[in-house]
């Protein structure tokens, strides 16, 4: 595959088949842990590295694996991949581990990266499938990062807040305090908040959809009227 071949697969991932925004799967974490942008990035980060090393490696394996058996095999490759970027995680950002807790472990029964083992991975090449791979994972990063910032501003006032807890304390930067004195609203950070914002997004997601194909419309018409 070209280099332009691999951009329009990131694309994909990222805008048009992104996996939360379109196709609505993985709201279990979506809507559990993106009560800061800073988490959602953290959890988005953590699966974005399972999904692209699964998906590299049940690529490596498919011929070697049967149809009768390749779930058991997909679930525990992406089980111990799982398990080290957890034990990874509790190491190295274990302040943002406790944060995050049950949801880290929980990115075994993600059903986007069972969704792309299984529908791409297992029938493709490596490179291709550890680009698929990114291309998913980056798209589900986006999504958590888009609505834990949502959630963050309107309740808190602030935007990617303790980022230090997970990059590090060179990026202290990025903690921004948008509504100074604001005394926030609690709600937004709730639980059905996030069901709340979610759908916000979606519908956000659709309409810029819609606008593109007009214009596109539009301007294919225009071109054609010249033309003739």
């Amino acid at each position: 595959m070209a280099i332009k071949e691999y951009l329009g697969q990131v694309y994909e991932g990222l805008w048009p088949n992104n996996v939360v925004l379109k196709q609505a799967l993985a709201l279990c974490p979506t809507l559990a842990v993106t009560s800061s942008a800073t988490n959602g990035l953290g959890m988005g980060l953590a699966t974005l590295v399972v999904i692209m090393l699964s998906n590299l490696c049940i690529s490596m394996i498919r011929g070697l694996v049967t149809p009768q058996v390749r779930i058991p095999v997909f679930t525990i490759i992406i089980a111990a991949l799982v398990t080290l970027v957890d034990q990874a995680m509790n190491a190295w950002v274990h302040d943002l581990h406790k944060i995050l807790g049950l949801f880290i472990p929980l990115i075994v029964t993600n059903c986007a990266i069972f969704g792309r083992a299984e529908s791409y991975a297992s029938k493709n090449s490596p490179v291709p499938s550890l680009v698929d791979g990114f291309a998913t994972g980056i798209g589900f990063t986006f999504a958590l990062v888009l609505l834990g910032g949502a959630r963050e501003i309107i309740g808190q006032g602030t935007l990617f807040s303790h980022a230090n807890l997970l990059l590090g304390a060179h990026f202290t930067w990025m903690e921004i305090t948008v509504l100074p004195h604001y005394k926030g609203f609690l709600p937004a950070i709730l639980p059905s908040g996030g069901f709340f914002f979610l759908g916000l997004l979606i519908v956000g997601h659709r309409l810029v959809d819609k606008l593109v194909a007009k214009r596109k419309q539009a301007v294919s018409r225009t071109s054609m009227e010249s033309a003739s």
